[in-house]
């Protein structure tokens, strides 16, 4: 319905719970905002029995009390998904999960491997065959290859084949590792409770169960959790630093922390640039939720404009929907956004969104507004204009799709119906996480891509 750049996926794993499968039910609950198409949760037993329970839908959905007594044992990985490889089909759903010469071997991965087509290729020539569209899977059958050795330099070995972008949790019959490729590009923090441990995708999903988060997998590392506890193992050196910027901008929530940094102080801080660079006269500032949030919230702060909220969304729009038979003009922003007549009626108003992908859904959003009776709509973004599509993980459109290719600003602005258009300076977003470049990853405003995503046609050979 919208024409927004869709999140990746979220992972979370527990390690030596009782409750193990719930605590991964919540943390999945804590992150469904990462991906809504599928969810899924793998656990295995004292007795080295797999359990597993995953579909297509949303947490909720598909997860009750009877499936979560089912899914027994003291460690489990759970997996919520927006498909960025592969079909959306359940059989692509994650953990994958398969049973080999060595036992259980269980995978969910949040990230996009570049080289995933030509490893693939090499794999069934030798025999392999796959059973889902994810390149998640190329992982599975490399370890499942090298099983004369132990499972953890198996584990490393594998790792060291493949490129892209990639949060891994790997897990056997008694062992669970969470793997960060070595550019960092996806978050993956790890959490205590009650001596178990809890890793996952973003530290929103330690608060709902009450763990305290502990460290951050680190970019080129490996944390192993077993009997003997945690263990840090560098499988790789790190690499260029390639953080994803669009986490801080749109894909975590902003109660969490990744990358040793507070998601909603880095949004605000968004704002609070947007508002130096770009000012101007108006009645009230009003954030497109729930991503624009912090950044109009900094806008306010910095020109001194009252923030309210003039859009509601409705949060329980769930996968499927019956549309009446009439047509209703642009049913599919006003299933989500409704505005407040109230708070916008005869005022000059701002309008912070975090991004523009297409224009589409800006201009409905800009004509539901004017509609409710605003004097002036001001639209401000609180990042650049994206360029570029994404090879790492997100879903982001072609090229050719991207509006900011084929129009200039002055054109975007009259397209959107904007009474004036600014977004946030590649300088201001720099300045604003850290004043170094070279951190992140923000090839999708530069295309400056970290890892050649051509690399997947590079030869690649099994054997060591």
């Amino acid at each position: 319905m919208f024409d927004k750049i869709y999140e990746a996926c979220g992972i979370v794993g527990v390690y030596g719970h009782e409750e193990a499968s719930t605590l991964t039910y919540l943390g999945l609950y804590a992150l469904q905002h990462r991906g809504q198409e599928s969810a899924g949760i793998v656990t295995i037993d004292n007795n080295q029995r797999a359990y597993e329970v995953k579909a297509m839908g949303l947490v909720s959905e598909i997860f009750n009390k009877e499936k979560l007594s089912y899914l027994k044992g003291n460690m489990a990985v759970g997996h919520v998904r927006y498909s960025t490889t592969g079909s959306s089909i359940v059989e692509n759903a994650q953990p994958i999960r398969v049973n080999y010469i060595n036992g259980v071997l269980v995978v969910a991965h949040n990230g996009n491997l570049v080289n995933a087509d030509i490893i693939k290729d090499e794999l069934e020539k030798s025999g392999s065959i796959f059973e889902t569209t994810a390149d998640s899977e190329v992982l599975i059958h490399l370890i499942a290859k090298y099983n004369k050795l132990n499972f953890i330099d198996a584990v490393k070995w594998s790792l060291n084949q493949i490129k892209g972008a990639f949060s891994f949790l790997i897990m056997n019959n008694d062992t669970l590792i969470a793997a960060r490729d070595p550019n960092g590009f996806r978050p993956l923090e790890i959490g205590k409770l009650d001596g178990a441990y809890i890793i996952a995708s973003e530290t929103c999903a330690f608060d709902l169960i009450n763990a305290k988060w502990i460290a951050t997998v680190e970019p080129g590392e490996m944390v192993v959790f077993s009997k003997k506890g945690m263990k840090k193992i560098r499988y790789a050196e790190r690499q260029r630093s390639a953080m994803c910027v669009f986490e801080f901008i749109y894909f975590a929530r902003p109660d969490s922390i990744i990358f040793h940094r507070s998601v909603n102080d880095i949004r605000r801080g968004l704002g609070n640039q947007l508002g130096k660079e770009s000012p101007v006269s108006a009645d009230v500032v009003i954030p497109v939720p729930d991503s624009g949030v912090c950044a109009a919230i900094g806008y306010s702060e910095t020109t001194g404009i009252k923030y309210d909220m003039g859009l509601i969304r409705n949060h329980y729009v769930g996968r499927t929907f019956i549309e009446p038979t009439q047509e209703i003009r642009d049913f599919g922003v006003r299933l989500k956004l409704n505005p407040v007549r109230e708070i916008i009626e005869n005022k000059r108003v701002v309008v912070v969104d975090d991004s523009i992908v297409r224009g589409t859904t800006s201009r409905k959003i800009i004509k539901m507004i004017r509609n409710a009776g605003a004097k002036e709509i001001h639209y401000r973004i609180s990042s650049p204009p994206i360029f570029n599509p994404c090879f790492y993980g997100m879903d982001f459109p072609t090229r050719m799709e991207l509006i900011a290719n084929s129009h200039t600003l002055e054109q975007i602005r009259k397209y959107i119906r904007a009474d004036s258009l600014a977004y946030l300076s590649l300088e201001g977003l720099i300045k604003t996480v850290g004043g170094r470049k070279d951190k992140f990853c923000m090839a999708c405003f530069d295309g400056d891509y970290p890892v050649d995503f051509r690399e997947g046609q590079d030869k690649f050979q099994l054997e060591k």
